[in-house]
């Protein structure tokens, strides 16, 4: 299919490199987004730019020829997805402390120090030594719904708590091959500096992470295992394309392998859960009989029209299950 084949696309893209003042940044690119019509969530630090956003194949051309022409940008790595509609709702150009929350006591810097890349097949074929160990950069609920044959689930359910469940529980892996990945690659450019700078001797990193891996036509996403994680309307995108791809998440009520990430529907609970589109309906979004029969739910008045949400979401590409 071309990339072109959908009016949509999504971009997704991340540059350290130092920024004078991100306020200033900001204010000029939400301006230029507006008049491109784009959406989405993009971050401002003095150490770089972190976004995704949505648009137009004639806007999100326009954006990628204005950003390479500035030379801080110029060799910025665009990750593209198409889409039949916007995958966010609303535009956001924010200033912010770090590019991912990692709160260091020293922080470390990607530019000076990072780990080694990996291409997907380095990558594909490293998975397979005896002396490596994968470690996922993201959080549990993104392991959850999908990762890397034998990678280990974090703990966490912020970035920022990575630096003590690795100075806990890591240091016998020191002296091992480690590998880091995440979705697209600008968590693991700090996470492996970071452990680099914890005495760690020999670590790597997927470059472009998840995103770059399954569209690479010669590994075709194997040996991961479940959907990847994304953060906006769509939840989910496809990773694996060969014959063993698979769903490891569940249906928390029936148990049937499913992909659809969504929030309880009762406004004291909204966990965050598999359920499949059958008990969405039976349960109305709910995550447990409890939380059905909540007053505050939102099926029950004065709630019910805010349920239309959930009628749009998630969307879902096609998941594995469904091929």
């Amino acid at each position: 299919m071309s990339i072109q084949s959908l009016p949509f696309r999504v971009l997704l893209y991340y540059k350290y490199v130092t920024i004078e003042d991100p306020i200033l940044e900001c204010e000029k690119h939400r301006e230029l987004c507006e008049s491109l019509g784009l959406k989405g969530r993009i971050l401002f630090a003095h150490e770089g730019i972190n976004g995704t956003v949505s648009g137009t194949i004639e806007a999100t051309d326009a954006y990628i020829k204005h950003m390479h022409s500035d030379l801080r940008f110029a060799d910025m790595w665009f990750k593209v997805d198409e889409e039949d509609q916007h995958v966010f709702r609303k535009l956001f150009v924010r200033p912010k402390k770090e590019l991912v929350t990692f709160r260091l006591e020293k922080d470390v810097n990607p530019l000076e120090k990072t780990g080694t890349y990996l291409k997907p097949k380095e990558w594909r074929k490293m998975m397979d030594d005896p002396n490596a160990v994968i470690i996922d950069a993201r959080t549990d609920y993104e392991w959850d719904l999908g990762h890397f044959e034998g990678a280990i689930r974090p703990p966490v359910d912020s970035f920022k708590d990575f630096p003590k469940w690795v100075r806990d529980n890591l240091a016998a892996l020191k002296d091992k091959k480690v590998m880091t990945y995440c979705t697209g690659g600008i968590r693991c450019e700090k996470f492996s500096a970071f452990l680099l700078q914890e005495g760690f001797q020999d670590v790597y990193q997927l470059h472009g992470g998840i995103v770059t891996y399954g569209k690479d036509p010669e590994v075709k996403g194997d040996k991961f295992e479940g959907m990847c994680y994304v953060f906006d309307e769509r939840v989910s995108v496809p990773v694996n394309h060969t014959e063993q791809a698979q769903l490891v998440s569940h249906c928390v009520i029936c148990g049937t392998p499913t992909d659809w990430y969504v929030n309880c529907a009762n406004f004291d609970c909204h966990r965050q859960h598999f359920q499949c589109p059958d008990c969405v309906e039976k349960t109305q979004c709910s995550c447990s009989p409890a939380c059905q029969e909540s007053p505050r739910h939102e099926y029950k008045e004065p709630y019910a029209q805010k349920f239309m949400a959930y009628k749009r979401v998630p969307r879902r590409n096609q998941s594995a299950a469904e091929k």
